[in-house]
């Protein structure tokens, strides 16, 4: 079956659901990466303070703690890569047997639907997963370049380097949070993703929901306001 007779065998409702769930997933990514100097998201706040933490890194010669720190961001990374992994696997299983399953989600879900939906509904979780298991990765080797990068930064305050290599070391790091917000991002839609199993109603929900709490995380978050406390 190609794949616009594959779509068309879609509602109205789960075409808006769809196209709901990818509008409000790169429309919040976006905000949080651009939010203003006046009203800023808890991940551009945490990127001042990752710049100040590689300058007052430049002022240690003992480094233990730092490079301690940014191994426990790596294994982070490494832990939230595996799991998307074992996800996807199983996303992929289902995949292979949506006969079965909608057989066996028949009596459990809203809508009696064949097991071509089952497939597309599926690939979208996966598509999510992959996602975030790609920024999760490349989270990881940012992480990377900044541990090395720190490793090369001279202790000597007299080095002109000094301070350009603390500026790269925090640039990379500030990268590499980024691109692991964005997996958790993709995590968080992928599990929305899992209510249009029940029907797009819940879909539409889930997404809403889903984004109110990304929202409130980086915008009004009891952890957001004692980081603008600490700042001022």
């Amino acid at each position: 079956m190609i794949l616009y007779d594959s779509l068309s065998l879609l509602t109205a409702v789960d075409l808006a659901a769809l196209v709901l769930l990818i509008l409000l997933w790169c429309g919040i990514g976006w905000r949080v990466e651009h939010s203003s100097s006046k009203n800023p998201s808890t991940s551009s706040i945490m990127a001042g303070y990752r710049r100040q933490w590689m300058t007052l890194m430049t002022q240690r010669e003992v480094r233990i703690f730092d490079s301690q720190t940014l191994s426990t961001l790596r294994q982070s990374t490494s832990f939230f890569a595996s799991t998307c992994v074992i996800a996807i696997g199983g996303t992929l299983a289902l995949i292979g047997n949506a006969e079965q399953v909608a057989d066996v989600a028949a009596d459990l879900t809203v809508t009696s639907d064949p097991a071509i939906i089952w497939e597309m509904k599926f690939l979208v979780i996966v598509f999510f997963l992959t996602n975030a298991f790609l920024k999760f990765v490349w989270s990881n080797r940012l992480f990377g370049y900044c541990s090395v990068v720190m490793g090369a930064t001279p202790n000597d305050i007299e080095d002109p380097k000094m301070q350009s290599y603390a500026h790269k070391a925090a640039e990379l790091n500030i990268a590499a949070a980024r691109s692991f917000n964005r997996g958790l991002r993709a995590m968080y839609y992928a599990l929305a993703t899992v209510a249009w199993l029940i029907g797009p109603e819940f879909l539409l929900g889930a997404t809403i929901i889903t984004s109110l709490v990304i929202w409130r995380r980086e915008f009004a978050s009891q952890s957001r306001r004692v980081l603008l406390e600490i700042d001022s």
